[in-house]
């Protein structure tokens, strides 16, 4: 009768390939479609401080791994937000209380920044700001881009599979 040796460490080794994937392949691949998308972002925006802030993260769970498109905290997240959403009028005005008893004028000539000159212009003590359009970024990237995403995530799962000797028969990538 003839003997099977290597039961065991087979049994652990295919055990072992799902969490093996959901760490080094499904991840990678994550962050290969997030890339794509990312990049078209990059694309649509008109402010180049956006556009350096723009990030890809990737987090992983037992059984779930999820991958965000965002900005980095600070002033790009916030021209991020005022162009994804829009604002609505508000008035600008400076706190009576950064005032210590001076005129807008004077907190202008001293200040020069933060304080309420357009266009090396005085205008007030208020300036009523008419609001910004919205300008999506990140939703119409993710339609426009979403097959080229995925389609990136199954080359990296492919190239990645391949180089362990895990693929399977060559199926022409557009069936």
């Amino acid at each position: 009768m003839a003997k099977a040796f290597g039961r065991a460490e087979s049994s652990r080794y295919i055990q072992s390939i799902p969490a093996a994937l959901e760490k080094k392949v499904l991840r990678g691949a994550a962050k290969a479609a997030a890339d794509v998308i990312a990049d078209e972002v990059k694309d649509r925006t008109n402010s180049d401080v956006v556009r350096a802030g723009i990030i890809t993260q990737t987090k992983t769970e037992i059984g779930r791994i999820t991958v965000r498109v965002t900005v980095k905290k600070g002033w790009a997240y916030s021209l991020a937000l005022w162009a994804e959403y829009g604002t609505s009028p508000h008035f600008i005005s400076v706190d009576p209380s950064a005032r210590d008893g001076k005129s807008i004028r004077r907190i202008n000539d001293q200040v020069k920044e933060g304080s309420l000159v357009i266009g090396n212009r005085f205008v007030g003590a208020s300036v009523r700001h008419p609001g910004a359009q919205d300008a999506p970024l990140f939703r119409p990237s993710l339609d426009i881009k979403r097959g080229e995403a995925i389609t990136a995530a199954q080359g990296y799962i492919n190239t990645r599979l391949a180089r362990e000797g895990l693929g399977g028969p060559d199926v022409p990538e557009d069936s």
